[in-house]
């Protein structure tokens, strides 16, 4: 393999998708190597040259020799709103990597905790990225000579129903009942396949001029380029579901008991839905309103507003 090998786990779903696709004209394939629980998945992608290879998260044994011959790896977060679980299933990960020689981990964060250089959060399901990003800052200690960026990746604006007790637009509800108002600091929503270009972007930046790199051992926060309030998002909503919308304050207590909720934040037999209103505190806060100009720069464009990326979504 090359003497710069870059690898994508997992390499499937939306942000390694994305990436993914932005990546193959950015680099040679034959430095590329792509990691997925189902391979698969990755037999669209026009990857002809690039590696592909099979693990899993859940699977220590599969991790233990995934990332051999690898000198940079996009770590993707275990898709979940877990802590704990979540936590150690990446610091496996990322011990693994370190013991095939891996050199360079990017690690896909999220984007809570408004300016990138903010190490806290009250949103729970950013718990587990903070534990990761100080284990990898530990790990430049413990193992001269790695290095690491931290890549926040903005709140994409297709995860809308997160936030809105899962509005259907095909069977639009007339209240979405949150435990928020609207009002106040709101989101700096962002396209998800612009996150990848951005991601992909920023690694091929790295590869062709290391040196010069200034993300190391530093965070990157990737958003859109305005920040919607949650009532301003709901209006938008109504307009494109063509029927009036309006939000409905409720407690936390009752978001917790709405079925769609339970249902959609339960991982492993525990339902996660009175933390996740968590994120509507870090709203209130402000976390999620930061407007970082470095996505925009990145793709050489104003980034997709919320309203054009949810139209396409429905259509």
């Amino acid at each position: 393999m090359s003497a710069h090998t870059v690898t994508v786990f997992p390499a499937s779903g939306g942000i390694g998708g994305g990436t993914v696709k932005h990546l193959l004209p950015r680099l040679q394939a034959k430095d590329l190597v792509f990691i997925a629980r189902n391979p698969g998945n990755l037999a669209a992608e026009p990857n002809a040259g690039a590696t592909v290879r099979k693990a899993d998260y859940d699977d220590d044994s599969s991790l233990e020799h995934a990332f051999d011959g690898v000198h940079t790896l996009f770590l993707i977060s275990y898709a979940s709103a877990e802590h704990e679980y979540r936590t150690k299933r990446q610091q496996l990960a990322i011990d693994a990597a370190i013991r095939s020689g891996v050199k360079y981990i990017f690690y896909g964060s999220l984007g809570y905790g408004g300016r990138p250089e903010t190490k806290e959060s009250v949103a729970h399901v950013m718990q587990a990225h903070l534990d990761t990003e100080r284990y990898l800052d530990g790990c430049t200690r413990r193992h001269p000579g790695f290095e690491y960026t931290i890549i926040r990746e903005g709140l994409y604006s297709e995860s809308y129903p997160l936030y809105t007790s899962f509005f259907d637009p095909a069977s639009p509800s007339s209240t979405i009942k949150i435990p928020h108002d609207g009002s106040g600091p709101g989101i700096a929503w962002v396209k998800r396949k612009e996150l990848g270009e951005g991601t992909a972007e920023l690694l091929a930046r790295f590869v062709k001029n290391p040196n010069d790199f200034q993300y190391r051992r530093q965070t990157a926060l990737l958003s859109g380029g305005k920040t919607l309030t949650l009532k301003e998002s709901v209006e938008i909503l109504s307009k494109l579901a063509k029927r009036p919308v309006q939000i409905e304050t409720i407690t936390e207590d009752e978001f917790a008991a709405l079925p769609q909720n339970q249902q959609n934040f339960t991982y492993h037999g525990m339902d996660y839905s009175k933390l996740w209103t968590s994120t509507f505190e870090a709203f209130r806060r402000g976390e999620g309103a930061y407007v970082d100009p470095l996505l925009k720069e990145l793709l050489g464009r104003e980034p997709e507003d919320f309203e054009t990326t949810v139209s396409l979504q429905w259509l």
